[in-house]
């Protein structure tokens, strides 16, 4: 491999230290969408009880069903005796009941209702222990690897884990497939039939702060005596989304304080930079017994990065590719890659692609090529 390294200190202005997060929870994992780049990690591959967080999996799986067409908002589904016995948060919906999966999604994201997810569980695969099994068979499609599930609602149970990552990823999940379904996340209030008032509110603490500077705007509460207080959560500023888990906490309030100061400093010690625009090339690179000697590299969309305070002038990009490439070269073929080296970060890899197409030399074309290359080898043998 061959590379070469870009120094952009110069672009890039010096501000106060960032400072680091240290959380109470025991586990937590933050993420900046836009970039791609994960801001902290604590304990988060670690598969622990995720309680009603786990819904989000539930969720995923009747969210697919309805963009599939396998049922509409409209779907009523029947309420079995078991899913009206569930204890723990409810919807309380009753055997005669008939309710709509439009009512079900709100029920399990609002009031968190154990009864609502079973009633899902049941609707799509027959049993729970069936749902359960697609859940784990749709967990590995989507490269949660930390994750089994033995239920629909996060009951208590050894064999029921997530890590905090995979949460995180799942809620990226919904955000980007279902943005139609995502606003049901930001909702308040819901009482199914009017029966329960007291549990008729959403629990996530960040949907009535409203600090002006950014908008909470999801997902989901989960609370065990094993599991804590925890929280997958997001929140967006000028178009920049953050999502969070944290879980462990011992109370609802210290889940909502620690929630608040988690988003404050993820927005606020990270900063967006622009370093390569959108179409512009990145380097030009030796092409081997082509019609032309060197082709561009160049990003799919740029490459924007969070760089944290107090560290801009770090920052390092480096170009890596083969050398030299041989013809013919499409026009979009993956010849490289560049690498943002950026301290308290994980390294984020950007695909570079050809600028042109460059065919093949002709004959003469060829033997001048090899030619070049023979005397260069011989140079080398000589001076080496």
């Amino acid at each position: 491999m061959r590379g070469f390294l870009i120094w952009v200190a110069a672009v890039l202005a010096m501000t106060a230290p960032a400072r680091a997060f240290d959380t109470t929870a025991s586990a937590a994992w933050v993420y900046d969408v836009q970039t791609g780049t994960v801001l902290m990690e604590k304990n988060a591959e670690t598969p622990l009880p995720p309680a009603s967080m786990s819904k989000l999996m539930t969720l995923t799986m009747l969210f697919e069903a309805l963009r599939d067409g396998r049922v509409g908002m409209d779907t009523t589904f029947p309420v079995s005796e078991k899913a009206w016995r569930m204890g723990g948060s409810k919807m309380f919906v009753e055997p005669a009941d008939r309710p709509s999966v439009e009512d079900l999604i709100h029920g399990i994201i609002i009031n968190s209702g154990n009864d609502a997810c079973v009633v899902v569980a049941e609707g799509l695969a027959g049993t729970e222990e069936a749902f359960a099994r697609q859940m784990n068979e749709r967990a590995a499609q989507l490269g949660l690897t930390h994750t089994t599930l033995t239920n629909a609602s996060g009951w208590p149970d050894p064999g029921h884990r997530m890590s905090m990552e995979d949460l995180g990823l799942l809620a990226t999940y919904i955000i980007t497939e279902f943005p139609d379904l995502y606003p049901n996340f930001a909702m308040t209030s819901f009482n199914y039939k009017g029966r329960v008032p007291s549990n008729a509110g959403n629990r996530n603490p960040l949907l009535s702060i409203g600090t002006g500077e950014w908008t909470a705007d999801g997902l989901k509460t989960g609370h065990t005596q094993e599991a804590g207080y925890g929280l997958v959560g997001s929140a967006i500023q000028d178009g920049r989304r953050i999502i969070f888990v944290i879980t462990g906490l011992t109370s609802d309030r210290a889940r909502a304080e620690e929630s608040e100061r988690l988003v404050n400093w993820a927005f606020r010690e990270f900063s967006m930079r622009t370093l390569v625009p959108a179409g512009e090339d990145v380097a030009q690179v030796p092409v081997w017994l082509g019609t032309v000697s060197r082709v561009g590299l160049t990003t799919q969309n740029g490459v924007n990065v969070l760089v944290p305070a107090g560290v801009q002038d770090q920052v390092k990009v480096e170009v890596v590719y083969d050398s030299p490439v041989p013809a013919p070269i499409a026009r979009g073929d993956r010849l490289g890659q560049l690498v943002v080296t950026i301290p308290g970060t994980r390294d984020t890899v950007t695909p570079l692609i050809a600028t042109q197409d460059v065919p093949e030399a002709g004959l003469v074309g060829r033997m001048k090529g090899a030619v070049m290359q023979l005397g260069q080898r011989a140079i080398t043998a000589v001076t080496g």
